[in-house]
Parts: structure tokens; C-alpha cells; sequence
């Protein structure tokens, strides 16, 4: 992600930069979703009519398509983020208690950003380690084997 200015006329700009550069290849849209959020750590509101427009499509089916991949962000996340599996092995292992642990001691809900900005918690759905689970991802990290202990722990070395 970098510090790219975030004004209107920069994030047009940028986002018709982008465009350009993606729109030869096929199925353009979620390579440029990705370069967008790459960019500004999350896809601004301002780029979805400019997508809409460059690609031909309407404004509901980008946004539909920018809302159905989890991965998709609508807000900047905090400094580090905090996935916890939410699929069905990891539920069975004990996820639920997990989040709920996440959420209190964050002081936030999923999709939520600690006030400092420090941290974002949000779900995934099935990191591959269903036979370690519950699992995590901790900015980018599979961790598996995720007990509250082990939550504690990840949650105090990132926020210090």
C-alpha cells in the first residue's frame, strides 16, 4: 500500500492510471479491485463510478462485485489485520469462541478497526488449514492452531 494522495481529483486520476493499464487484459475488473486497494489500502468510493464508466459497466455491478469478495475493502484497514476462519472446520474447533475473544479484547466487532488504528478484525472463509483449526491470518501470516492463549498473544505483539 502506498501514501498516495486521497483527494477526489488524485484518486481519479490514479484510478484512470490503473484502468489503463488493466483494461487490455480479460476480465479486467478484479485486477483493477486489486491494484485500487493495493494502492490505498482499500477501494475508494470514488473510483467505483470511474470503473463503471472505463469498463462499460453499470455502477451495481461493480459494486456488486466489489462487495461480494470478502477481501474487498470499502474502508482503510488498521496498521495490521486479524483474519479468523469462519468456515465450518474451524467453527467445529472452536472459531466462534475465538472471535468472540478477538472482539472483547480489540474492544471491536469484525469488520471493526481498534480506535488507534492499530488493529482490523475481520472474517475468512477457509484458509486452507482446516485440519489445524481453528485457523487465523495475521497481516498476511496463516497461523493455525489459534486457542485464545495463542490469540492473546498474537493480539499484544502487534498493538505494542
Amino acid at each position: 500500500m502506498t501514501k498516495a494522495a486521497t483527494t477526489d481529483a488524485a484518486i481519479a486520476a490514479r484510478t484512470d492510471e490503473i484502468i489503463t493499464g488493466l483494461i487490455g487484459l480479460e476480465g479486467p475488473l478484479l485486477p483493477i479491485l486489486h491494484a485500487l486497494q493495493e494502492e490505498w489500502g482499500h477501494v475508494p468510493a470514488a473510483a467505483l463510478p470511474r470503473i463503471a464508466d472505463r469498463l462499460n459497466l453499470t455502477k451495481a455491478e461493480v459494486h456488486g462485485v466489489m462487495s461480494f469478495y470478502h477481501d474487498f475493502r470499502s474502508k482503510p484497514a488498521g496498521t495490521h489485520v486479524v483474519k479468523i476462519c469462519r468456515a465450518e472446520a474451524c467453527q467445529s474447533m472452536g472459531s466462534d469462541h475465538l472471535t468472540e475473544a478477538a472482539e472483547k479484547a480489540l474492544g471491536i466487532g469484525m469488520h471493526g478497526t481498534t480506535a488507534d488504528g492499530k488493529v482490523t478484525l475481520e472474517p475468512v472463509y477457509c484458509l486452507g488449514l482446516c485440519a489445524c483449526g481453528p485457523s487465523a491470518m495475521v497481516d498476511g501470516k496463516v497461523v493455525g492452531r489459534v486457542d485464545e492463549a495463542r490469540l492473546h498473544k498474537i493480539i499484544e505483539e502487534i498493538r505494542a
